[in-house]
C-alpha cells in the first residue's frame, strides 16, 4: 500500500513537473529579472545621466514645478510629479495627456535636448508582466495559475517521493549521466525549497480573488470588490471628493510634502494632484515601494492626502507598529513577500540568486525526463512515443534555452529599433515573443544536442556584446556609468556579462556532451 502511493506520488511530481515546466522555466526566469525591473527600465530608456544632478533646494524645485505645471497645464484631471529616487535623476512632471517633462533636481529648470531624451519602452515593467500573464491577457493570466498550482503539486509530491531528500543534497556526482541530473535537481530544489514553498503559494493567494472570484460575488455581488476591500481593513470607505468647478489656489507643496514625511516617517517619492486648480482638489503624496528603513514588511501603502486647497489631512496611510492586524494587513505581508518589498537591495539579490535556482530546479526536472526516457523509454505513446519524445525535446531547448536568447534579444530590440517609433514598446514584446516562437522551431528541425549547443552559445554571444552595442547606439557605457555612480545602470550590464559566463559554460557542457565525452 505505501509502495503503491509513492509510486502514484511519483507518477503525478514528473507529469505534473513536465507538462508545467516548460512554462514555469519561462515565468521563473523572467519573475528573476523582474525583481530588478527598476534598473532594467532605466537601462532601457537611455536617459542620459544629469552630471549636475544632486539634489538641491527642494522647496524651490516644487514651487518651480506647480508654476510649470499652471502654466502649461492648468486644465486637467490631475498632475504628477515623481521626485528623485536613491540612484537621483531628475524631477519628473506628467499630466493628463501630457509629459513627461524633466526638471534639473538642484535648480528646478528644465532640462532640455540630451538632457531629456530617453526611449519609449516597456522596460522591466515586461517581464513582470510576462510573468503574472504571458503577454496573453486573460488566457495567459490562468496558464499561469494552472502552472502554479502544478509546480505547488510537484513541490509536495517531490517531497514524498524522495525519501533521502537531504541527504541527496549533499550528494553530488559529476559526469555520471542519469545520475548527475537527479542530483543537481535534488540539490537545487531542497537548497530553494523555502523561497520556492513562499513564492508560488504567495503567487496563488496574490490573484485570490480572480481565481476564486464567487465567494466574493456571492455576498458582495459582481461589483462589490471595494466594499470587500473596506471591510477587509475595517474602516469605512473614504468618501470621494466632489469635481469642483470653482478656481481655487493650491497650498504651497513646499510645505505638504515636509509635514508628509513626518506623517508618513517615509521619504516622499511621487505627488499628485486631482483636480488641480479647482475647490474639490485633493494633493496626496507617497512613500517609495520599498523603503529601506521600513519596519514593517507591509510597507507599501505609505501616503498621505491633503485638502489641496485649505491643507488639512483628509487621511493618512502608514506602516502600523503598534496596531492590530486586520485581514487586508495579511494580504499585504503576502504581497510584500512575493514583490520584495522589503529588505532593500540585500533582501533582492536573495530573491534573484533563489529564483535562479527555482529556474535550475525546474531546467533540471525537465532534461531528466528525457534522459531517463532516452537510456528506458516506458512507451507512454504505444507507436507514437518516438516522435513525442522528440517534440518534448524541443520543448525542453525552447524552454531553457530558448528563453534566455529571446530576454537578451529583449535588450537587443530596445536599442535597434528605431527611436522615433511611436509603438516601439509594443514592437520589442513582439521581438521578445518572435524571438521565443524561434527558438521553438530551430529546436525542432535540428538535432536536439545541436539545438542546445547553438541556443546555449547563440544566447552567450549576445550577452557578452549588450555592453558594446549599448555604446554603439547611445554612447553609454559600463565605465561612464560607474564614473557617474549609476550602480544600477551598471549592474544591468554586469549582470548580462555574468549570464553570458554561465550560457558559455552551458553550451561547452553541452557539447562535449554530443562529442559523447563524460
Amino acid at each position: 500500500m505505501k509502495n503503491g502511493f509513492r509510486q502514484q506520488m511519483s507518477w503525478l511530481h514528473t507529469w505534473c513537473g513536465l507538462t508545467a515546466g516548460w512554462v514555469l522555466c519561462a515565468i521563473f526566469l523572467t519573475g528573476t529579472l523582474a525583481v530588478f525591473r527598476q534598473p532594467i527600465t532605466q537601462w532601457m530608456e537611455a536617459r542620459p545621466v544629469v552630471q549636475d544632478a544632486a539634489p538641491g533646494d527642494r522647496a524651490a524645485v516644487l514651487r518651480a514645478a506647480t508654476a510649470h505645471l499652471e502654466a502649461n497645464a492648468g486644465k486637467v484631471r490631475f498632475w504628477r510629479i515623481e521626485l528623485p529616487g536613491e540612484n537621483g535623476g531628475p524631477v519628473l512632471l506628467v499630466w493628463q495627456g501630457g509629459g513627461p517633462v524633466a526638471l534639473n533636481p538642484a535648480t528646478g529648470a528644465p532640462l532640455t535636448g540630451d538632457q531629456t531624451s530617453s526611449r519609449k519602452t516597456e522596460g522591466g515593467r515586461h517581464f513582470m508582466s510576462f510573468h503574472y500573464m504571458l503577454q496573453a491577457d486573460t488566457p495567459g493570466y490562468w496558464l499561469v495559475g494552472w502552472a502554479s498550482m502544478c509546480m505547488l503539486v510537484a513541490l509536495v509530491t517531490g517531497v514524498v517521493v524522495h525519501k533521502r531528500i537531504f541527504k541527496d543534497f549533499f550528494t553530488f556526482r559529476p559526469g555520471k549521466g542519469q545520475r548527475s541530473w537527479l542530483d543537481a535537481h535534488n540539490a537545487t530544489a531542497v537548497l530553494a525549497l523555502p523561497f520556492l514553498f513562499m513564492i508560488v503559494y504567495t503567487g496563488l493567494t496574490f490573484f485570490y480573488t480572480s481565481y476564486m472570484p464567487w465567494p466574493l460575488q456571492a455576498v458582495y455581488g459582481t461589483d462589490g470588490y471595494q466594499r470587500y476591500q473596506s471591510d477587509l481593513d475595517g474602516k469605512e470607505p473614504a468618501a470621494r471628493r466632489p469635481r469642483g468647478g470653482v478656481p481655487a489656489a493650491m497650498q504651497d507643496l513646499a510645505l505638504l510634502v515636509p509635514q508628509a514625511e513626518s506623517l508618513m516617517a517615509r521619504h516622499a517619492r511621487r505627488v499628485l494632484v486631482e483636480q488641480p486648480g479647482r475647490a474639490g482638489m485633493v494633493v496626496r503624496v507617497f512613500g517609495p515601494a520599498d523603503d529601506h528603513r521600513a519596519e514593517t514588511i507591509a510597507n507599501t501603502l505609505s501616503s498621505v492626502a491633503f485638502d489641496g486647497v485649505t491643507g488639512a489631512v483628509i487621511e493618512v496611510k502608514a506602516p502600523k507598529v503598534d496596531q492590530p492586524t486586520t485581514s487586508a494587513d495579511v494580504h499585504e505581508v503576502l504581497k510584500a513577500l512575493h514583490l520584495v518589498r522589503f529588505g532593500g537591495w540585500s533582501m533582492k539579490w536573495l530573491y534573484f540568486i533563489s529564483g535562479l535556482l527555482g529556474t535550475a530546479m525546474m531546467a533540471t526536472g525537465t532534461i531528466l525526463f528525457c534522459v531517463k526516457r532516452r537510456k528506458k523509454s516506458e512507451q507512454e505513446f504505444g507507436r507514437a512515443t518516438a516522435g513525442v519524445y522528440r517534440v518534448i525535446e524541443a520543448f525542453n531547448v525552447a524552454a531553457i534555452a530558448g528563453i534566455a536568447v529571446a530576454c537578451i534579444g529583449y535588450f537587443y530590440a530596445n536599442r535597434l529599433l528605431p527611436v522615433e517609433w511611436s509603438d516601439r514598446a509594443l514592437w520589442e514584446i513582439r521581438a521578445f515573443l518572435w524571438l521565443w516562437l524561434a527558438t521553438l522551431l530551430h529546436a525542432l528541425v535540428r538535432p536536439f544536442m545541436r539545438a542546445w549547443v547553438e541556443q546555449l552559445a547563440a544566447g552567450a554571444v549576445l550577452c557578452f556584446a549588450l555592453p558594446l552595442l549599448n555604446a554603439l547606439t547611445t554612447g553609454q557605457h559600463l565605465l561612464a556609468y560607474a564614473a557617474a555612480g549609476d550602480w544600477q545602470r551598471a549592474g544591468v550590464e554586469l549582470v548580462a556579462l555574468a549570464f553570458g559566463v554561465m550560457l558559455a559554460v552551458m553550451a561547452r557542457r553541452a557539447r562535449q556532451v554530443q562529442k559523447g565525452k563524460p
